[in-house]
């Protein structure tokens, strides 16, 4: 049980240590999944702790990225104290914190570790969608040309604005990748492309490798120019750089209710895996 004397309150530079140590050292801890660490994220603001005078035993990070959306990218919290109780008096904070600052948002949260989504649900959160598993193997490999006026390159630091709105052309608001997410995500990644033909780029794909094969992190494709066979493309191309059939696994995700993103993977031969990360939200205002 919590101690009484536990308070929650907003992270303050002197609670970096302690809070990394949480981060580091604790398995009790909820990470997002995205393209920063969690020391990152806790160093933002949006971030509280939850403290006994100098000694901190949990923490809660909801960084607005994309602006609106402020997503669950870290909590976690000291084995000796309650996890459900930790989350409780954390989550209050920052909800009254962000509704005094009158923010038009919404807090969402994508649940990998399954102990997390009945903290959420008993604190309000609603389900809005699921993040759906697919896996393409070797032998189930299908090739598609790249249409005639269009031309794969990699992405370049000067891609990247461009990349940016057309991202957020794609996806919305609520998925959107900015430009600062965009540039760390294309340094990180083992494969970086966009598809361009005489407007410019209407399309892009970033990949990681991984001891299983590769996977296919974002691939975006300008609503212009849906259905001309650009996303097929990329993803064909990315292939053969991988090393085509020498690739034993590529595995990519999509929300639950994005019908062309699934009809373009079944059509290349990706087949779902069964597994499938929930989506909640808190709507704080009408960001939601």
């Amino acid at each position: 049980m919590i101690n009484i004397n536990l308070q929650a309150r907003r992270m303050v530079a002197e609670d970096y240590n302690q809070v990394a140590s949480l981060v580091y050292y604790e398995t009790n801890n909820h990470r997002h999944l995205d393209w920063h660490s969690p020391l990152e994220r806790i160093n933002l603001p949006n971030c509280w702790v939850l403290a006994e005078g100098d000694s901190i035993y949990a923490v809660l990070a909801c960084p607005e990225d994309p602006p609106n959306v402020a997503w669950v990218s870290f909590f976690g919290h000291h084995h000796s104290v309650s996890g459900a109780e930790a989350w409780l008096l954390l989550w209050e904070k920052a909800r009254s914190d962000l509704a005094f600052e009158n923010k038009e948002i919404c807090v969402a949260a994508i649940v990998v570790r399954k102990w997390f989504q009945p903290l959420l649900l008993s604190s309000g959160f609603i389900n809005r969608q699921n993040i759906v598993l697919l896996d393409l193997r070797s032998e189930n490999i299908r090739y598609y040309l790249t249409p005639p006026g269009i031309r794969i390159r990699p992405m370049t630091d000067g891609d990247i604005p461009v990349v940016a709105k057309l991202d957020l052309a794609a996806f919305g608001e609520f998925w959107h990748n900015t430009a600062g997410t965009l540039q760390r995500a294309r340094l990180q990644c083992a494969s970086a492309t966009v598809a361009e033909d005489s407007s410019g780029v209407i399309g892009y794909q970033l990949s990681t490798k991984n001891p299983l094969g590769a996977h296919l992190a974002r691939l975006g494709v300008s609503p212009e120019a849906q259905g001309r066979g650009v996303g097929a493309a990329l993803v064909s191309d990315l292939i053969q750089s991988l090393g085509g059939i020498q690739l034993n696994r590529l595995s990519v995700n999509t929300q639950s209710d994005n019908e062309s993103s699934l009809a373009l993977y079944k059509k290349m031969g990706f087949v779902r895996t069964g597994e499938y990360f929930p989506v909640l939200v808190y709507p704080l205002g009408a960001g939601a």
